[in-house]
């Protein structure tokens, strides 16, 4: 090395340096991979765990799937974290990297953000299940399938919805399926001068009849109010949620045939019209 200009005591220092580095490199690399395996074996085991916890304690696949990615995510986020800093990676430096990606996915996906949230809420509170029939933004109809980010309902007339669970979250919803009895309400208007008393024992009769009606509560009859062209009665008959609406047009029907039997006018809407011609004539000879 002398031929080179470097003493023979600096090319010992440069080389003890030198094996010393490599070493002190090997050694980390060793220890990076004995971690990284070990890490992997525990990570695997409680991820095993953790699927069969979710599978017994919950009846939310879409929840059980979310949590087992992100808790996928986190475990294998800490494994490679600690890999890098048994090989000398400073700890703040992978952190900035995953702060600054994580600020830019969330400005790139600000709604879709919002329907995960949602879909979030939707899963932990369940204020429906698949299912259940809804009224939501607008649409009627059964729940399909609850995802992370929508929700699929299906309408009477068989039209797929997809609806955003950020708008659910954040919005009115009316569950039909929760209850297992519900409360069907009736408007029947009847003419001026009809015997309100018949018609309602007219009515009463046909739902005390119909074993889908409940008895307690019982039928519900009376008059409502004094219409235009009408007498308004109303009728409130509780039943079962699933026979409710059979129930509910069976008894419109019964309630019109009943009346034409006993020749009970519903009426439809008129006006009176009163002429005046001939009078503003009279005096105006």
């Amino acid at each position: 090395m002398e031929e080179f200009g470097i003493s023979k005591e600096t090319a010992d220092a440069l080389y003890a340096e030198g094996i010393s580095l490599a070493m002190s490199i090997l050694l980390r690399i060793l220890g990076a991979l004995l971690f990284y395996f070990i890490a992997k074996f525990i990570v695997n085991k409680l991820l095993k765990t953790l699927k069969k916890f979710l599978e017994r304690r919950d009846d939310a696949p879409s929840l059980n799937e979310f949590l087992y990615g992100l808790a996928k995510l986190l475990l294998y986020v800490i494994m490679f974290g600690g890999v890098l800093m048994i090989l000398g990676v400073p700890a703040s430096s992978f952190l900035a990297i995953f702060g600054a990606a994580g600020l830019a996915i969330g400005l790139a996906l600000q709604g879709s953000l919002s329907n995960f949230a949602g879909g979030l809420l939707i899963l932990a509170f369940k204020p429906f299940k698949v299912g259940h029939v809804v009224v939501a933004q607008g649409h009627t109809g059964t729940i399909n399938k609850i995802q992370i980010l929508y929700t699929h309902l299906m309408t009477f007339d068989n039209q797929e919805v997809i609806i955003p669970n950020g708008n659910l979250a954040n919005s009115d919803i009316i569950n039909m399926s929760t209850q297992e009895t519900r409360r069907a309400e009736l408007k029947v208007g009847v003419a001026y001068g009809t015997n309100i008393k018949q018609a309602k024992e007219i009515i009463l009769n046909i739902f005390e009849n119909d074993p889908r009606a409940l008895k307690d509560p019982a039928p519900f009859v009376a008059l409502n109010n004094f219409g235009d062209s009408s007498l308004d009665i109303v009728v409130r008959v509780w039943a079962k949620s699933a026979d409710m609406w059979p129930m509910y047009f069976a008894g419109m029907e019964a309630i019109n045939t009943e009346f034409e039997k006993h020749g009970i006018e519903i009426p439809f809407p008129q006006r009176v019209v009163h002429q005046i011609k001939a009078k503003a004539a009279e005096e105006n000879s």
